[in-house]
């Protein structure tokens, strides 16, 4: 831990999406301990049903207390990310911490969803990360031989094979499930060198724009809980030792309680006692 008692202050986190919802919060962590974060997004221009873009994103990690770079581009983008790594590298002396947050969902079913649709969320979801993670693995290598504690963590759901999932989506399952094969695969490739490699997924929906703009989503959020609670998860795995945590498939509310935090009714959305309403692959 750090000297001010801010374990990643100083730390150099790298992360794909991170303009709004989940990875806006889990970047705003952080950036409250004082830490540095690269942004590769795509919005760099207000959506019309999207809050945030990555200047508005940057603002508000800035505000928090981190110190950010901005590239706007595409995480399909070779190029894109091979600078975004190098500009990282030379910002900030080193990669400690990649997040895979960046992920296209579309729920149709395999007659209806589109070829176009089907290879964004390939490019996106499964090959994104596989790329961002592939790209920074020597600069994570020269973290683990400084004892920094480097981490991959990945938003994506632990690998439910009941078939009931792929049947209701399978184009959306093959992209998320590929996420999580890539944690799989990269923590044991990576443990000899001291690089935790983990997933991390809501146990309910989130209260996200994502949730909001789907059918009946004004309903989804009031059974919802808020983006909070992954960023509190995700900052309690990001500070753990990695030679103790790698190779997990986490729930939000599994880290919490691991850490003696049981009373989740602060991150409720809506407040009340409504069921709340689970996420998928669960």
């Amino acid at each position: 831990m750090s000297e001010s008692g801010k374990p990643l202050a100083g730390k150099t986190m790298i992360m794909s999406g991170g303009s709004r919802g989940i990875g806006l919060e889990i970047a705003k962590r952080a950036a409250a301990d004082g830490g540095n974060i690269t942004l590769i997004a795509k919005t760099d221009q207000p959506h019309p049903k999207l809050p945030g873009t990555i200047h508005s994103a940057a603002e508000e990690l800035e505000r928090a207390g981190g110190t950010v770079l901005k590239v706007v581009g595409d995480i399909r983008d070779d190029a894109t990310v091979a600078d975004a790594v190098e500009r990282t590298v030379e910002a900030f002396g080193g990669i400690d911490i990649v997040v895979n947050n960046a992920s296209a969902i579309d729920l149709s079913q395999t007659e209806t969803l589109s070829m176009k649709m089907y290879d964004l969320m390939q490019d996106i979801n499964c090959r994104g990360s596989f790329l961002l993670s592939k790209l920074a693995v020597p600069f994570l290598r020269a973290s683990a031989a400084a004892a920094r504690d480097p981490h991959i963590l990945t938003l994506s759901p632990p690998l439910n094979l009941d078939p009931a999932w792929a049947g209701k989506f399978l184009g959306y399952t093959i992209a998320k499930y590929g996420m999580s094969l890539t944690t799989l695969g990269l923590a044991e490739e990576l443990r000899p060198h001291g690089i935790a490699v983990n997933s991390l997924w809501p146990r309910t929906t989130i209260a996200t724009a994502a949730i909001r703009n789907r059918p009946n989503g004004e309903q989804r959020i009031t059974t919802s809980r808020t983006p909070d609670i992954c960023a509190d998860a995700a900052y309690l795995v990001l500070t753990t030792p990695s030679e103790k945590a790698s190779g997990n498939f986490y729930l939000d509310d599994e880290v919490l309680a691991a850490h003696g935090i049981t009373d989740l009714d602060r991150y409720r959305a809506v407040p009340g006692d409504a069921p709340l309403t689970l996420d998928l692959f669960l």
